[in-house]
């Protein structure tokens, strides 16, 4: 009989407990820690970035800024490689990814994303000698094209997706594309339409042709790990708030329509 209560005594206490460890959010942990950590790789045009002073800036490390006010806690951006951003984030090594990342149905098996913050698309450079030959990414599937994308990226999924006939090139960084394409090493580079416009200009203007129409819809959203929806509501939540006092307007116009903060990239 002692055992049958003291069984019971049991189960009554994970039952007491269980619910407390289901509901568990990170929302609550940040607000314990007192500190947002926010993963991102900082080498995406204009989102995130590296100054010449070694910090981190860009459109998403500003909305981090913001949220992190927003959430009365300390901001702590962790710089992660793009081939671990995900593992990282599922083993809690940050709360958050914010880092251009495309919504798409492969992440979100792994992740859950909150609403888009804003429209992607891919778009691509070509040497000036296919400009005449090559007019939308339908033209460069063939095998005789050398096109590159970056590895683990939508870029790369588009152009093994849409592009199939095409020898294709994997690169580490958007950087080392762009740079191989102005060397005359590959056909065509494929990538994020707004890193994209940012890369021409600095590099590619005159030595290079830019096909800017994209040729694919990708909304860009921030990852959290499965299961936090408290997190996922304040997010949203957030979001419609600085889309109706003007702060995403801000971020956007600063970020995306003007290029004055290519100054603080410049050594």
């Amino acid at each position: 009989m002692k055992q049958v209560k003291f069984l019971i005594a049991g189960l009554l206490a994970l039952a007491l407990v269980l619910p407390s460890i289901a509901t568990a959010d990170t929302l609550d942990e940040i607000q314990d820690r007192g500190i947002l950590r926010v993963g991102m790789e900082p080498g995406y045009m204009p989102f995130e970035m590296t100054n010449q002073r070694g910090d981190i800036i860009g459109f998403d490390v500003d909305m981090a800024k913001g949220m992190a006010k927003a959430m009365g806690v300390k901001l702590e951006l962790v710089s992660t490689a793009w081939d671990g951003i995900i593992p990282a984030l599922l083993t809690k090594k940050y709360d958050i990814i914010m880092s251009g990342m495309t919504v798409t149905q492969e992440r979100n098996l792994k992740v859950n994303f909150a609403d888009p913050y804003i429209v992607i698309g891919q778009t691509i450079m070509i040497k000036n000698e296919h400009a005449d030959s090559v007019k939308s990414y339908k033209d460069l599937n063939s095998k005789n094209f050398t096109v590159g994308s970056k590895l683990g990226t939508t870029g790369e999924k588009a152009t093994k997706r849409m592009i199939p006939n095409c020898t294709y090139i994997s690169f580490d960084t958007e950087q080392e594309g762009v740079t191989d394409l102005v060397n005359g090493k590959i056909d065509a580079f494929v990538y994020d339409f707004l890193y994209m416009e940012i890369a021409y200009k600095q590099k590619g203007e005159g030595k290079l042709t830019y096909l800017d129409t994209p040729f694919t819809y990708e909304p860009l959203g921030w990852a959290v790990r499965r299961g936090n929806h408290d997190f996922l509501n304040w997010l949203n939540n957030y979001m419609t708030q600085i889309r109706s006092d003007g702060t995403y307007d801000k971020i956007y116009e600063k970020w995306i329509l003007s290029n004055a903060w290519e100054k603080q990239l410049q050594k």
